[in-house]
């Protein structure tokens, strides 16, 4: 077996979270502390625009959560009365730290890629899923939740999330039968942003992240903020949020200097003020 390491590379505005766990590729308990300690380290760096998290392995992304550890986790639940199985006594459950690191990455002023180089099913798909955006090498390789086939379920968010992406519907369609989804088929349903073709993947991601990275960082900041919250809201509500979020651009420093450029016909670099 491989050591299994997560490395955080910054260059300038991006950041990346480059993993490995070789010879399966597959998630692990201490990759994610790892991933959450660093995701942390990019919570306070507010010259951080743009967080890609991407296999140092080519053609995976993450093969799934590391079975071996799920299994000895069911085996240590056998002797558990199914009844008692996750009582708090009326208190909200503590959540797992797979929970708890993909809500960091939601939360993250800075905006989420999602390089998904290849092969991306159950934990490495729910990975993905709390990224901002997905965007995946087009090839033979496939992204699915398909736990039911092991009768379990997706424990990672991948109920919650895909089923606010898609409906509930085409979720419980493509949970309940794990089917397997090649890319182009995953970005027509919407869980993919974007699929370049193989030979070009590299360079069309660099461009991709280069052109969020350039981009009013305020202004990112406020409209991932007023989408990811605003929709757990009524209308009213989120239009109020949405209201309050366009004041803090139209405050900043850089809304007013690029209009007068835009203005003038001129370009203006944003600075984040």
């Amino acid at each position: 077996m491989g050591e299994s390491k997560v490395e955080l590379i910054r260059e300038g505005a991006v950041a990346q979270l480059r993993f490995e766990n070789p010879p399966r590729h597959t998630l692990t308990s201490e990759m994610v502390l790892q991933m959450s300690s660093q995701i942390a380290e990019l919570g306070g760096d507010s010259a951080v625009r743009v967080v890609v998290l991407r296999s140092a392995t080519p053609g995976v992304f993450i093969t799934h959560y590391e079975v071996g550890e799920l299994s000895g986790i069911a085996e240590g639940r056998r002797a558990v009365d199914p009844t008692q199985t996750g009582d708090t006594g009326g208190e909200s459950p503590r959540l797992h730290p797979m929970h708890e690191l993909i809500l960091q990455l939601e939360a993250l002023d800075a905006v989420t890629v999602a390089a998904m180089d290849g092969l991306a099913m159950g934990g490495g798909l729910e990975l993905a899923l709390g990224c901002d955006f997905r965007v995946m090498r087009d090839g033979q390789h496939v992204v699915a939740l398909p736990e039911t086939g092991v009768g379990i379920i997706p424990g990672a968010g991948g109920t919650q999330r895909l089923a606010r992406m898609l409906g509930t519907a085409r979720a419980l369609d493509l949970i309940l039968h794990g089917e397997m989804l090649p890319p182009r088929r995953a970005l027509e349903l919407g869980i993919l942003s974007r699929v370049y073709p193989a030979e070009r993947f590299d360079a069309e991601l660099s461009a991709f992240v280069t052109n969020l990275a350039e981009r009013a960082p305020i202004a990112l900041v406020q409209a991932k903020r007023a989408i990811r919250q605003g929709v757990e809201l009524p209308l009213r509500e989120g239009l109020a949020l949405e209201q309050a979020a366009f004041g803090r651009t139209m405050a900043s420093e850089d809304a007013r200097a690029a209009m007068k450029a835009y203005l003038k016909g001129e370009r203006y670099t944003f600075k984040g003020e």
